[in-house]
């Protein structure tokens, strides 16, 4: 019996390495003659980078960034074998896990270490490069990414403008002509599944603010500050508008890598289930277990399980969902063979990160008795 195991990770819990790790030992315990192929899978946030280098022949590069408040920490990004492709996870340098709690400030974060990061993919060599972009800590626009690769931003003084979000209110001009010339022989590829707009009720500062320490008179400076960033980008023959879905991915993100690198948006779980030849390692399988750390109908549009399901039933391969907490199990069995949870009820947050392993192994063990009475399907 061959089963594909693809999980995304169990945000805030565990990384879909370790969950990878804790099914695997579950299954050696419970169904030994399996043969397991773990393939631990993303959606383009934290966590892409690990998942591409466990799975492909990548080669991590180190390099000194800045981190969401321009203290220097290392971080690195993946370069492929034939040398010109690359792999950057933006939160490995403007990640939110990056910051403390009382750290997380959206008026003071910057994305500049994320373009550092791309800056050191060219330098290395890479043309083409996938960016995800999920887990940032910012709402910048993704003006310091791009004051980062050379980009001039300045005030109506003609000085460059300072860091973080509250610095876009001071924008003025956008001067390109010192940008990283190797831009221009690149392609670059955002990987992200979200598809928030920049402005209004679903753009980034309102929906994605709060969750990264902005109070609601921040989230209005904020949105303020990102239609300006726009308006300035569009007078300027930068892009002709910031309406495009994604555009509002990582507080901005989204919106600085299309309208001036004119990187492409794919849907993140997609890349790097490709990445990882997660349809050749399907060739044969009987089963494919994947889950996430919460599941509800929403992850029928698009989200990550969903994407791998989709890909198994290609194969003629059932796919079983092991998620954190599910809800809307009924509607989800449309799409999987067997929802399981590892929560049976509402706990506190403490005890769910202190428990996730054992609760997560004593479920992958039920699933693995499960599959091992029922044998191969060929």
């Amino acid at each position: 019996m061959k089963i594909v195991i693809a999980p995304d990770s169990f945000k805030g819990t565990l990384r879909a390495v370790e969950v990878c790790r804790i099914w695997r030992q579950a299954f050696a315990e419970t169904c030994p003659a399996a043969e397991l192929v773990c393939l631990p899978m993303s959606d383009g946030g934290e966590g892409s980078l690990q998942s591409v280098e466990f799975s492909t022949h990548a080669k991590l590069m180190s390099c000194e960034v800045a981190d969401p408040l321009s203290r220097t920490v290392m971080a690195s990004f993946a370069l492929f074998d034939d040398g010109h492709s690359a792999f950057v996870e933006t939160a490995a340098a403007c990640g939110i896990e990056l910051l403390k709690p009382e750290e997380k400030n959206p008026m003071k974060t910057t994305s500049y270490g994320a373009g550092q990061l791309i800056g050191e993919a060219l330098k290395a060599g890479a043309r083409t490069i996938t960016v995800a972009i999920g887990g940032s800590a910012t709402v910048d626009g993704g003006m310091g990414l791009l004051q980062a690769l050379g980009f001039r931003l300045l005030d109506s003084q003609g000085n460059p403008i300072s860091h973080g979000g509250a610095a876009m209110a001071e924008l003025a001009a956008i001067d390109a002509s010192q940008a990283n010339p190797l831009l221009r022989e690149a392609t670059i590829t955002i990987a992200s599944d979200v598809t928030n707009p920049l402005l209004g009720p679903q753009g980034s500062a309102t929906v994605f603010g709060p969750q990264k320490g902005a109070t609601p008179e921040m989230v209005q400076e904020l949105e303020r500050g990102l239609a300006h960033f726009a308006e300035v980008a569009i007078s300027s023959g930068f892009t002709t508008d910031c309406t495009h879905p994604g555009d509002g991915a990582a507080g901005g993100l989204g919106f600085a890598l299309r309208a001036f690198l004119n990187a492409k948006t794919e849907s993140g779980a997609t890349i790097i289930a490709h990445l990882v030849h997660l349809e050749e390692h399907l060739e044969g399988a009987d089963y494919l277990i994947t889950g996430e750390g919460k599941t509800d109908e929403q992850t029928l549009f698009g989200k990550l399980p969903a994407v791998v399901a989709d890909l198994a039933a290609k194969h003629g391969v059932p796919a079983i969902l092991c998620s954190g907490a599910v809800e809307d199990a009924e509607k989800l069995r449309s799409r999987f063979m067997a929802v399981f949870s590892t929560l049976q009820s509402v706990q506190p947050l403490e005890q769910v990160m202190a428990c996730a392993e054992q609760n997560l192994h004593a479920i992958a063990c039920s699933i693995a008795s499960l599959l091992s009475s029922k044998g191969g399907k060929k």
